[in-house]
């Protein structure tokens, strides 16, 4: 009885989150608003209608805590005008190649937004 109850919570356990930070550097002279999206869930980093905000010629490090394996995209936008945009913009949908990555623990992923 005591297995099968151990073999159970076993297999209902969810999985483990990873933590990463992204780093992103601002190489515009307007500062930028970005969000994260999951493309596995619909998980936003940060969230809750929030934005990071990285003000111009600025850097800045966000930890995100993501499901390892995850595929997770960034959209950026000028901030005031988000007809300006980056990677997959502020909607997630824009196409774009070089803007996604994958969740690895303990790992950090640098996003550049040049001019």
């Amino acid at each position: 009885m005591i297995r099968a109850l151990l073999a159970a919570l076993l297999l209902t356990a969810p999985a483990f989150a990873a933590d990463m930070s992204v780093f992103v550097r601002n190489q515009r002279s307007d500062g930028v608003a970005l969000e994260l999206f999951s493309r596995d869930s619909k998980k936003v980093w940060p969230g809750g209608d929030k934005v990071f905000l990285i003000r111009p010629q600025a850097r800045k490090s966000v930890p995100i805590s993501c499901e390892p394996g995850e595929h997770i995209c960034w959209g950026a936008w000028v901030v005031g005008n988000d007809s300006v945009t980056a990677g997959v913009g502020p909607d997630n949908d824009q196409p774009c190649d070089t803007c996604c990555f994958i969740c690895v623990e303990h790992s950090t992923e640098t996003v550049d937004l040049a001019e």
